[in-house]
């Protein structure tokens, strides 16, 4: 049975965790600190973390590394690494051709785009979760023009001064347009219809990021949970499964 625990539930054993939308910018800014406390809690008690999308505002996997902000955060994802916690990374529409950084000095397991995994003996369709509203055909054409062959070879030689254009573009198309795709859409009930495709593919769970709604729920048709993984910005809400059941948790979000 898949079920749902808030931040006081014990878990023995190892854990596996599903984290999305961080969209880190600064060292300085409290989701920063905050999921740094978080990476260094997870050092021996984790079998996989899941990145599950947007742990950057933006990162282009250029390999001269232009992003100096986020050493902090890598280095933990590389004490987290040796701590014997398996990395697998999903890309999202704000990190995407992640380099060797992530392939090479993480070991990291990385996702272009959605895959069904068999966790804990359950098939979950994991996904950051932007290419389910199908509807949004604006970003569709954007992803894939940005999720090419030709962007991820033009990464290795053109300077990284390439990806301050590219980053501002898409902040810019990011939050000038959240609250107008908000109203247009129901979100919650694009998700549902996904889960239901996803449930008649012969999966049993979907893990999705991407839109900052923190929910989980069961389908009424078949046991299936749909885990939805909020964010790390303002909810500073995650996933877990143990035993083959997915939790949606709290972080207590008290600053270090």
């Amino acid at each position: 049975m898949l079920t749902s625990a808030g931040s006081g539930s014990t878990i023995c054993g190892m854990r596996t965790i599903f984290l999305a939308d961080a969209h880190l910018a600064l060292p300085t800014d409290r989701n920063y600190r905050l999921l740094l406390q978080f990476l260094h809690g997870l050092e021996g008690n984790t079998e996989t973390l899941f990145i599950m999308g947007d742990l950057f505002d933006f990162w282009l996997g250029f390999p001269s590394n232009p992003f100096r902000q986020y050493d902090d955060v890598l280095n933990a994802l590389s004490a987290l690494k040796r701590s014997g916690c398996r990395l697998v990374y999903f890309e999202g529409n704000h990190d995407f051709h992640m380099g060797t950084i992530f392939s090479e000095r993480l070991g990291a397991q990385i996702h272009t785009g959605p895959a069904v995994l068999t966790l804990q003996g359950i098939r979950i369709f994991l996904c950051h979760g932007d290419q389910i509203n199908v509807a949004d055909r604006g970003y569709r054409f954007l992803r894939r023009l940005l999720h090419n062959r030709l962007v991820a070879a033009a990464v290795n030689h053109f300077p990284p001064s390439l990806a301050m254009i590219i980053k501002e573009r898409l902040q810019h198309t990011s939050r000038a347009g959240y609250g107008a795709k908000l109203a247009k859409w129901d979100y919650r009930r694009i998700i549902r219809e996904f889960a239901q495709t996803v449930r008649k593919q012969g999966c049993d769970g979907l893990v999705t990021g991407h839109f900052h709604m923190a929910f989980r729920e069961e389908l009424a048709e078949a046991p299936f949970t749909i885990l939805s993984l909020g964010d790390w910005m303002e909810q500073f809400t995650y996933g877990e499964m143990v035993n083959g059941e997915l939790l949606l948790k709290n972080y207590p979000a008290v600053d270090p």
